[in-house]
C-alpha cells in the first residue's frame, strides 16, 4: 500500500539532526519558554519575512490569539462580523465563533478551492472588521482585489497559512491565457485544462523585471501557522505560531498565550496556556532549514500528476506553478500541502485506488455549514462549497515519495473507468 503520508519515513529522513535537537532539550533541563523556543520564533519570523513570531500550542489557537487580541486591544468588539471562505476546515470558523464573533462564509472559486475574491465586496456590512485569508491546500489565496477591499473598508487582513508555509504571492507577476488569470482567479470553468507561459512572462523575464515576492503568513496584518505533524513543516506533536509586525498585537499574543500575564503571576489579561513546548521548537528548527528542497520536491510531484494522468473524467487542479515559475527563478506560489482532484463519483474512485493499492483521503468530506456544531447554518446554501466537499480527493505527495510511486498511482488512476 501507498501511504497517504508516511510520516515514519519523512521524520527519518530528518536523522540524526532530530535526536540530537531532543537530546539537547533533554541536557539542557529547561522545557517552556527557553532558547530552542526563543531561537525557532526569531529563525521562523526571519523566514516568513516579520517582525514577531510567537509560538503557540496549535494552528487553532494562533487564530484564536489574533482575534482575542483585537478585541483586548479594542479593534474588535463582540457580535463584529469576519469574512471567511465557506469551503475551509472547521478550525478557520471555529477561531472567529469562539471569541463571540460572526463568521461570514464565502464561497470559493471552484478552480482554485480558495475564497472567491470577487464575492467578498457584496458581504461587507458596517459590522465588517476583518477577512481571514485561508491559503486552502497550500495555494496562494492573496489577490489584489482583496487587497483592495482590505484598504477601502479598513479591515483587518489575518492569514490562516496552516497549510501554505512557505508559499508566496508575486505581487507583479500577472499571467494570462484566453482562459485564465491566475492572479485574479477568473471564475470562468477551466476544467482539466492547463495553461502555459505567454509572451508577458518572457518579456518580464528578459527585461529582468523580477516580481516582488512576499511568504503567506506575511501579507496581512497577523497571520495563524499550524506544525501539525503532517503539514509540510509538522513538529511530533501539535504546535503553532502567530506572526505579526504589528508591535502591541504581538505584545499582546505573546501575553495571552502565558494565561494573560507579560510578568509571573500578574496578569493584565483572561489568557490562555497557549504555548509552543522546547522539544517541539527544537525538532522544527531542524525541519526549518529543509523546508524549501522539501516543497520543491512536492512541487515535482504535482507537475508530474498534473502532465500525466489523462483520465478525461479526473478534474486536475489549477495552480499558478503548472508556468513552472520555478524556471524563472521564483518561488512557488503553491506548496501542495494537498494534492486535490476532483471526480463525480469520488467515493467509487477512492475504494478503486485502495483496492489497487492507493491510500487517499478526502479534505473535507463535510463543509462548516453542514456541521452539527454550526447547525444555525445548516439550511444556508453554498452550492459550490458542496459540489468541492462531495468530489475531492486527496493524492498521496510527500517529499519522500519515489518516482516509482507517484508513476503507479498516475497509471491506477489513468486505468479507472
Amino acid at each position: 500500500m501507498i501511504k497517504f503520508l508516511d510520516l515514519k519515513a519523512i521524520n527519518e529522513s530528518f536523522e540524526p539532526d532530530i535526536s540530537l535537537a531532543v537530546k539537547r532539550v533533554l541536557d539542557s533541563g529547561w522545557y517552556l519558554q527557553g532558547n530552542e523556543v526563543n531561537a525557532f520564533e526569531k529563525e521562523y519570523a526571519e523566514y516568513i519575512g516579520t517582525e514577531h513570531c510567537i509560538g503557540v500550542a496549535n494552528g487553532l489557537d494562533a487564530l484564536r490569539l489574533i482575534l482575542k487580541a483585537y478585541i483586548e486591544i479594542g479593534q474588535m468588539h463582540e457580535g463584529d462580523e469576519i469574512i471567511v471562505p465557506a469551503n475551509t476546515f472547521i478550525a478557520s470558523i471555529l477561531a472567529i465563533s469562539d471569541n463571540r464573533l460572526n463568521p461570514v462564509l464565502v464561497e470559493p472559486n471552484l478552480n482554485t478551492y480558495n475564497i472567491d475574491p470577487f464575492k467578498i465586496e457584496e458581504r461587507i456590512t458596517e459590522h465588517t472588521k476583518g477577512i481571514m485569508l485561508v491559503h486552502l491546500y497550500g495555494q496562494n489565496a492573496m489577490h489584489p482585489e482583496i487587497q483592495r477591499l482590505v484598504d477601502k473598508y479598513n479591515l483587518k487582513l489575518i492569514e490562516d497559512n496552516a497549510q501554505a508555509i512557505g508559499a508566496v504571492y508575486n505581487e507583479k507577476l500577472k499571467i494570462k491565457n484566453d482562459k485564465l488569470d491566475v492572479q485574479s482567479s477568473s471564475p470562468d470553468s477551466y476544467r482539466g485544462q492547463h495553461p502555459r507561459l505567454t509572451d508577458a512572462v518572457g518579456q518580464a523575464v528578459s527585461s529582468n523585471q523580477q516580481p516582488a515576492t512576499r511568504k503567506t503568513g506575511s501579507l496581512g496584518h497577523a497571520a495563524g501557522h499550524s506544525f501539525y505533524p503532517g503539514k509540510n513543516l509538522g513538529c511530533l506533536g501539535d504546535g503553532g505560531a502567530v506572526t505579526t509586525n504589528d508591535d502591541e498585537l504581538a505584545s499582546v499574543i505573546r501575553a495571552l498565550a502565558n494565561y494573560g500575564s507579560n510578568k509571573k503571576y500578574i496578569c493584565d489579561y483572561k489568557g490562555l496556556n497557549s504555548r509552543l513546548d522546547e522539544i517541539q521548537a527544537a525538532i522544527l528548527r531542524v525541519k526549518l532549514s529543509r523546508l524549501d528542497a522539501d516543497n520543491q520536491r512536492r512541487n515535482e510531484i504535482a507537475q508530474f500528476y498534473c502532465d500525466n494522468i489523462t483520465n478525461s473524467n479526473i478534474i486536475l487542479p489549477v495552480y499558478a506553478a503548472n508556468f513552472k515559475l520555478e524556471t524563472l527563478n521564483l518561488k512557488l506560489p503553491h506548496v501542495w500541502h494537498l494534492f486535490i482532484i476532483r471526480h463525480p463519483r469520488r467515493d467509487e474512485l477512492q475504494k478503486y485506488l485502495t483496492e489497487n493499492g492507493v491510500q487517499t483521503l478526502i479534505h473535507y468530506p463535510v463543509p462548516p455549514h453542514k456541521q452539527l456544531a454550526y447547525k444555525e447554518y445548516n439550511t444556508l446554501d453554498f452550492p459550490i462549497t458542496e459540489t468541492i466537499h462531495n468530489e475531492v480527493l486527496s493524492l498521496p505527495i510527500s517529499p519522500v515519495m519515489t518516482d516509482i510511486e507517484v508513476e503507479m498511482i498516475v497509471k491506477a488512476i489513468n486505468l479507472y473507468q
